[in-house]
């Protein structure tokens, strides 16, 4: 058998895959686990969508390849979704770029600027795709620390003192996951002007800002944007379309040609069913965010209550799809999450999967439905009493 590639040496299995195989043994021997680690939307997408998709089906000679750039009209409801909601405009033509989901970006942006040996900041904790495509690629991930001291903002002072010649890229997501925190205007102008400083490319991963958030932002809104940063979104969270896989990336049509250098040699473009689909998504009215976010906010409350039970706190502003809570008495994530496995068969995330930063804190997901997430807390509850 022919030798693995040096490039996996530097990667392990994502922690989620190889946890999720341990959950799926332990149900299969008649543990009643209930699974609240992962984000992956329960909830049904607008049913304009599905309809949208059934007419798709319905036409003839919709099968074949399509454009790498997908539809003028999917690019130009991204647009429109960008103008009406954060106020930012984009040009359909040459400045937008739907992807097969947002995590395909990473890699697609990753291949279009990193060489071998350049450096990337990471955010601690974070996303852990950040690390593992930067790794893939040979390059070398530089974390930079967020935690609740600053606010789970990066300090831009602390960053100034090291050496960034070789910094290519910045990875920021705002609303934070796993923390929920939103950004400031202000944080996105400090990082804008970070980023020209030091010839540093900004990438802002951004698929929660509409979940449990009133204020949804985007730094392509902030002068001069457009110069230094790059924004990834995603209909997964937004419009329960996870397993669509419809994302887009928006920034410069300069950077956006040179992400499609590669993104042209990696796919043969998106069905037009699902853009079609994902059109109708984007023209969704508020009502939908509205009618989301209450589902949410109950889900959300029972949460609190679970991490309340464990003696836990958390911040009521956070955005997104998780609680980020914080145990108590200095407890380990891990060990923490392995004794709610084993103790009260429930799944949760603990913090260090997403940076050592993680460390005494465990996640919540709120994409399971009130009756599952009251179970958890009586299980809980029963123990304790």
């Amino acid at each position: 058998m022919p030798a693995k590639a040096n490039r996996l040496n530097s990667v392990q299995e994502y922690y989620f895959s190889k946890k999720l195989r341990e959950v799926r043994q332990l149900k299969a021997s008649g543990k009643p686990i209930i699974n609240i680690g992962i984000g992956s939307p329960d909830l049904d997408p607008p049913l304009t969508v599905l309809r949208a998709m059934e007419v798709a089906l319905e036409q003839n000679n919709i099968h074949g390849y399509q454009s790498y750039q997908g539809l003028p009209e999917f690019r130009a409801a991204i647009s429109n979704f960008y103008n009406k909601y954060y106020s930012v405009d984009v040009n359909p033509e040459n400045e937008i770029l739907p992807l097969m989901g947002s995590k395909e970006g990473i890699m697609h942006i990753s291949m279009a600027f990193l060489d071998s040996g350049d450096q990337v900041l990471i955010p601690n904790p974070g996303y852990p795709t950040y690390t593992s495509v930067t790794k893939l690629l040979e390059a070398e991930p530089i974390f930079y620390d967020l935690n609740d001291k600053n606010g789970w903002f990066p300090d831009i002072e602390e960053l100034e003192k090291t050496d960034l010649s070789k910094v290519k890229l910045m990875w920021i997501n705002y609303p934070h996951m796993p923390t929920g925190k939103n950004a400031t205007i202000t944080l996105y102008k400090n990082l804008i002007a970070f980023a020209q400083k030091h010839d540093i490319l900004l990438i802002n991963d951004n698929p929660y800002s509409f979940i449990l958030n009133d204020n949804p932002q985007s730094i392509l809104s902030v002068e001069g944007a457009k110069n230094v940063a790059l924004e990834l979104n995603s209909l997964s969270k937004t419009f329960n379309m996870a397993g669509w896989r419809v994302g887009m990336l928006l920034g410069a049509s300069s950077n956006i040609e040179t992400v499609l250098k590669v993104k042209s040699n990696m796919d043969s473009g998106m069905f037009y069913g699902i853009q079609q689909g994902a059109i109708a998504a984007l023209q969704s009215d508020s009502n939908w965010f509205d009618n989301l976010n209450v589902v949410y906010k109950k889900r959300r409350n029972i949460a609190w209550k679970i991490a309340d039970v464990l003696g836990c706190s958390y911040d009521e502003e956070a955005s997104g799809l998780f609680v980020w809570a914080k145990l108590p008495n200095g407890q380990k994530a891990e060990e923490k999450a392995d004794d709610l496995l084993y103790k009260y068969n429930v799944f949760l995330a603990p913090g260090t999967i997403f940076g050592t930063n993680g460390e005494g804190y465990i996640r919540l997901s709120l994409c399971v439905a009130e009756e599952v997430l009251n179970e958890v807390l009586q299980r809980i509850l029963i123990d304790q009493n």
